[in-house]
Parts: structure tokens; C-alpha cells; sequence
């Protein structure tokens, strides 16, 4: 098992912790406001959890989750990252990140705003499409059917076949949505957002997408 970094304590961090420290992960979970405010959620974790600075997290991670809101990216620790796999969660909501232009105007997206900041990381992006309490209640076995699935969307092939592996593991089916720019595809008022669907109808979920 590995050791996992996550930068971001809120409702989809912590259901990633639930989930990987369930699997034997160890795990280091930080938030912005400080270790010490993460007693409660550590202990309900259990011996496979600490807490942490966000650059201690990062810095313990084999490869680490940013789950923070997009207007917080630019204090992400950089040095620590470099050469990991990050796990981007994010989603573009305006009301809380202000509005950012380039976003508003579809020339990037978030997940290419993650890369830039981090460009000796490996961005992939995950778990931003479904609700977080379904993050570890609604897996299911590989084959089952009517077994749920997940989009990614990463420059790197070897990125894609981690998060695959991470999203068998939670009990998801994978659909690659394609390389980093493609990935607003899955992202806020598209049709795949949030909803629950299979793989086939997540691609056609996708393909319906307008930008």
C-alpha cells in the first residue's frame, strides 16, 4: 500500500480519506487552516491517518490529492509535488472563486490551470463529478451491472492507467475523456456532471457536452 497526500480536508477529501485508508493507505491529510483543527477527522480515520501542513502532505505523498477551490491553486506547495501524480478534484464555480476570465471566456480549463501551476507534476483529473457521499457508498465490483463509472482526463497515458487502478478500487468504471483540455467536458452544467451513469452513458454523456 501506498503513502497518500491530500491537500484539502473538505467534503470530497475527506471521502477519499475514508476510502484509501479503508484500503490499508496511509494517508496525510491537510487543510488551510491547520493540523491541529484535524483531530476529530484523524481519529475518526483511524491509525492509517495523520495530520498535516500541506506541504508535509505533500511532501509524504507517493502521489496526492488537490481538492482545494480553484482560487486557492496558486498557494499549492510546488517543489514538494514535483514528479507526483496529483489527483485534481476541482470544479470552476465562480460564486466562490470569482470570476476568472479565461475560464469564462472556454480558452482553458481547470485542470489546465492545475498543470501550469505545477509543471513538474503529472495532473489527472478525478472524482470532481460525483458527490462525495457516494464516493464510498456506491462502488460496486468489477462487472456488476449497472456499475458506475467516473471520467479522467490527463496528458499522461500513465496517469490514466493510476487513476484507473484508483477508481476500480473505489469500485468505479473509467471513461477517459482525452487530454487536459478536454476536460471541461466533464465539469459544471455539463451533462455528466453529478449524475449517476454507466460507462456507456457517460460517453454519450460526453459527446453531448457544448462548451
Amino acid at each position: 500500500m501506498t503513502h497518500v497526500g491530500i491537500i484539502g480536508a473538505g467534503h470530497i477529501g475527506s471521502a477519499v480519506a475514508r476510502g484509501l485508508v479503508a484500503q490499508g493507505h496511509q494517508v496525510a491529510i491537510s487543510n488551510s487552516r491547520g493540523p491541529e483543527t484535524l483531530t476529530d477527522l484523524v481519529a475518526e480515520l483511524g491509525e492509517n491517518a495523520r495530520a498535516m501542513t500541506a506541504k508535509d502532505a505533500a511532501t509524504f505523498g507517493e502521489w496526492v490529492v488537490v481538492t482545494v477551490p480553484l482560487k486557492a491553486i496558486d498557494e499549492l506547495p510546488v517543489e514538494e509535488l514535483a514528479g507526483k501524480i496529483v489527483v485534481d478534484t476541482n470544479n470552476y464555480y465562480w460564486e466562490r472563486d470569482g470570476h476568472i476570465a479565461e475560464l469564462d471566456e472556454k480558452k482553458t480549463t481547470t485542470s489546465r490551470m492545475l498543470q501550469e501551476r505545477l509543471p513538474q507534476s503529472t495532473v489527472v483529473k478525478g472524482f470532481n463529478h460525483i458527490p462525495a457521499a457516494d464516493i464510498t457508498t456506491d462502488g460496486a465490483p468489477v462487472g456488476t451491472p449497472g456499475r458506475r463509472a467516473l471520467a479522467t482526463s490527463s496528458d499522461s497515458a500513465d496517469a490514466v492507467t493510476f487513476i484507473t487502478k484508483l477508481y476500480d478500487d473505489f469500485g468505479f468504471d473509467t471513461v477517459n475523456v482525452g487530454g487536459l483540455d478536454e476536460s471541461w467536458r466533464v465539469e459544471r452544467d455539463q451533462p455528466a456532471y453529478v449524475v449517476r451513469q454507466t460507462a456507456d452513458e457517460l460517453r454519450e454523456n460526453l459527446a453531448r457536452a457544448e462548451r
